[in-house]
């Protein structure tokens, strides 16, 4: 039977503690017996004149004397030990408010305690790094919403000023008048988006994403992204390259894996140079789907690429509010991909940048 780790230092407390006594009583015993046989006239002689009657109640009683003797040397043992025990659980007690102290500093206990040490120490490393991670979370959210309220009132800037003019301005031309709308109705998508965005953010913090799969085609779920991102690409005179099988099927979350490739697309889309061509492979291996995102653009550095699927994290924080997410793409698409069990990565060079995405088929 498996003894966990209270019960063993329970014996082990219960061992020291008998070993003491019967090492107390086995020298009690010894000095009794010597201060018996080598002083015992001298210690009689001292009683007799200090007390007749106590000596003549130890000459009739030595037995209890003895018994007396060894108890009082045992009771001394005892409250010694437990008293060492009891002040190092007072150091525990003690050490606990360090815990909440964001420090270096090592929490060190007596010996006997050594392992309640290690405990406090390590709670202690989690409060730190978890304190840590709640002021980043925090510090990101409030650059997010400074980020957001930026990115919102720009667009409403516009829309508000060309509908000023359209209303004020009864002489427009025809072709001004659908200028102004048209740019109009592009900022107010943008708004849209945005919107979009924040309600992303607190669906992202406070709920799990639910995924309903069912049997779906990923080569036309491809397809037809693709397609839809036309308008996007023709602005940056991009090309997109699908290379792909006739059908691959796959037990999924339609819906959610489209969102999830078209986050990859959309970024390729905005991190591409002009002039480019993005380039998507899905192929299977096995019982491994593999679909790649390829585009030409700048490298990515390093301890970027570390933080590329992190909440909020923007991989080029100058970019503008007409082009600039929430930071949320790549971090839902990870959730994404990783409630399908699958797995995400990212490599680049100097000038290719590329998604990985693995898929288990069932």
């Amino acid at each position: 039977m498996k003894i966990n780790n209270l019960t063993k230092k329970k014996i082990k407390i219960c061992i020291e503690l008998l070993g003491n006594i019967l090492i107390a009583v086995i020298i009690s015993i010894i000095i009794y017996f010597i201060l018996a046989l080598f002083f015992e006239d001298i210690l009689s002689e001292l009683v007799a004149r200090l007390n007749y009657n106590l000596y003549s109640w130890i000459v009739y009683n030595r037995d209890i004397v003895m018994y007396i003797y060894i108890v009082i040397v045992m009771s001394i043992i005892i409250y010694r030990f437990i008293s060492k025990y009891v002040d190092s659980i007072n150091e525990v007690y003690n050490s606990l408010d360090k815990i909440i102290q964001e420090d270096n500093e090592t929490i060190k206990l007596p010996s006997e305690v050594n392992q309640f040490a290690e405990k406090i120490n390590e709670i202690k490393y989690n409060y730190i790094i978890t304190k840590k991670n709640e002021r980043d979370a925090e510090q990101k959210k409030n650059d997010l919403i400074m980020y957001m309220a930026h990115d919102l009132k720009t667009p409403l800037t516009s829309i508000i000023g060309y509908l000023t003019l359209l209303t004020d301005e009864k002489e427009i031309p025809k072709n001004l008048q659908e200028k102004y709308m048209n740019i109009a109705l592009k900022k107010a998508l943008r708004v849209e988006e945005l919107t979009n965005q924040f309600f992303d953010i607190t669906r992202y913090n406070l709920h799990s994403m639910p995924i309903t799969k069912q049997n779906i085609d990923l080569s036309f779920l491809l397809e037809q992204l693709v397609e839809e991102s036309y308008p996007m690409l023709q602005e940056k005179n991009l090309e997109c390259i699908l290379n792909k099988p006739k059908s691959i099927p796959f037990i999924g979350d339609g819906d959610k894996l489209a969102r999830a490739f078209g986050n990859l697309l959309k970024n390729a889309i905005s991190y591409s140079y002009p002039d480019t061509t993005i380039q998507i492979d899905i192929k299977e291996e096995n019982d491994i789907i593999q679909v790649i995102f390829k585009n030409k653009g700048d490298k990515i550095p390093e301890y970027k690429l570390e933080k590329i699927f992190d909440k909020f994290y923007r991989i080029d924080e100058a970019r503008t509010s007409s082009t600039g997410g929430a930071g949320l793409g790549l971090a839902i698409t990870k959730q994404i991909i990783e409630l399908h069990d699958g797995k995400i990565y990212v490599k680049n060079d100097d000038e290719f940048i590329e998604f990985y995405i693995e898929l288990k088929k069932l």
